[in-house]
């Protein structure tokens, strides 16, 4: 996300930095490249206009020009003004009310509504909601097999669609069907087209008026940028839509969507798919986009995700191992399990204060390929070879070798790099480890 508006800013932002003292001629030029990596990240260009004059009329003050540290105090100014206009604040789903209340995912075909649909049940499930997904888009009979299977894999329930019956009396059953079986919250697919036009509209506005819906959000596509922000004003002004989703994030290196969409909608964005697994969709923080923006990481966005996928009665057994110096392979490998939620290793590293320089270091950057292989050599060694790793002895380690597809190098390698860990825990140990339950609250 982002990284071609990130890399500029952060060269604009080092020229600052790099002055003990800013003139106002210094803070124009730079204002000046702020505005075209803006345009260049296919920012809406009024959007860009006010954003740059903001920024501008703050920084030309005397907070910065009479600082000891200006270029700070600029970069300071950008990140509140990035996180005002993306919303400032996080907005959740209005979930309040007599229930079942029902959520209505609308926007173009290809946009990504079913599996979006299918993502939100499970995050609702794991909040302790009840959600209910109903397919009702009647004229594409393979979103309707779609849905079914992603309520399978995220064990939700899914509503049984009669394709002959029109989708609002769809919807009205539905709504009917989950008072009875209590489930709370209905998750709406609706049909998408290839392009807005009348007889969509109409529908989905009947839709509206026959289910009340606590929220219609707008599922758009980050990848097509401006067309996004076109297709969301376009269904704001006929369905008045309550928030967006921002679907293939991950895939958005410019971020115009992102950027553009609640300044044009006046609409929050209150999620973002973040790639192609169920459980990739994460709430969207206005000011932590900012901070990743700027470079600047997001330590509470992967405290969040550690909180959220690691279990903390496993964390607490694994902390009980440790002092007692009995970590092994076992361990080790469950640990990498865990880890491998929490995204790339690339992604994670972005989520750090600085990180995200690594990617432009060829060398230093990260390679998921090297986990691959090696759980690999640990699924190859037997239950007490991973218990006991000083038992692996030359013929094992061969055969650990061939079983993984790597060399004896490889594993030589590997029970070196987890020889010199333990030594390291033995260490922090001995020095008094913190508590693996504070993390947990």
């Amino acid at each position: 996300m982002f990284d071609s508006l990130s890399e500029k800013l952060n060269g604009v932002f080092r020229k600052l930095t790099g002055r003990g003292r800013l003139t106002e001629a210094n803070i124009q030029a730079a204002l000046k490249e702020v505005r075209l990596a803006l345009l260049e990240a296919d920012v809406n260009y009024k959007v860009v206009k006010k954003l740059v004059e903001d920024i501008g009329r703050r920084a030309v003050g005397q907070e910065v020009l009479q600082s000891l540290t200006p270029g700070q105090q600029i970069i300071k100014i950008v990140n509140d003004e990035l996180s005002q206009l993306m919303g400032g604040t996080q907005q959740g789903l209005r979930l309040t009310g007599k229930g079942p209340l029902c959520l209505m995912l609308v926007g173009l075909q290809g946009s990504g509504k079913t599996t979006t649909a299918a993502k939100l049940a499970r995050y609702l499930r794991k909040q302790g909601r009840h959600p209910y997904l109903v397919p009702a888009d009647v004229y594409r009979p393979a979103a309707i097999d779609q849905l079914k299977k992603l309520g399978q894999q995220s064990d939700v329930p899914v509503y049984p669609t009669d394709a002959a019956q029109k989708p609002e009396q769809i919807c009205q059953d539905a709504l009917a069907r989950a008072g009875r079986e209590g489930l709370d919250v209905l998750i709406v697919d609706t049909a998408g087209r290839l392009h807005i036009d009348e007889d969509l509209m109409a529908e989905l506005a009947t839709m509206k008026e026959k289910i009340r819906p606590a929220e219609i959000l707008l599922v758009a596509d980050a990848m097509t940028g401006q067309d996004a922000v076109n297709v969301a004003k376009r269904f704001n002004e006929d369905l008045e839509i309550t928030g967006v989703i921002l679907s293939k994030m991950e895939g958005d290196a410019r971020g115009g969507a992102a950027l553009s969409i609640k300044a044009v909608t006046d609409k929050p964005i209150k999620f973002i798919g973040v790639g192609e697994k169920i459980e990739a969709l994460e709430p969207f923080f206005p000011d932590r986009m900012a901070s990743r923006i700027l470079g600047m990481g997001d330590v509470l966005s992967l405290i969040d995700k550690a909180q959220a996928e690691f279990d903390e009665k496993e964390a607490l057994k694994l902390e009980k191992k440790i002092r007692k110096s009995e970590f092994d392979l076992e361990d080790f490998q469950s640990q990498l399990k865990q880890m491998k939620k929490l995204g790339s290793l690339e992604d994670i590293l972005g989520m750090l204060p600085g990180m995200g320089q690594l990617k432009k270091l060829k060398h230093l950057k990260p390679d998921d390929r090297e986990l691959v292989r090696v759980e690999a050599i640990i699924n190859s060694m037997t239950g007490e070879e991973r218990r006991n790793y000083k038992i692996i002895n030359g013929s094992r380690r061969r055969r650990i070798a061939n079983g993984s597809g790597t060399t004896v190098q490889d594993v030589n390698r590997l029970l070196k790099n987890f020889t010199q860990m333990k030594k390291m825990m033995e260490q922090f140990t001995k020095k008094g480890l913190p508590r693996m339950g504070s993390l947990f609250g």
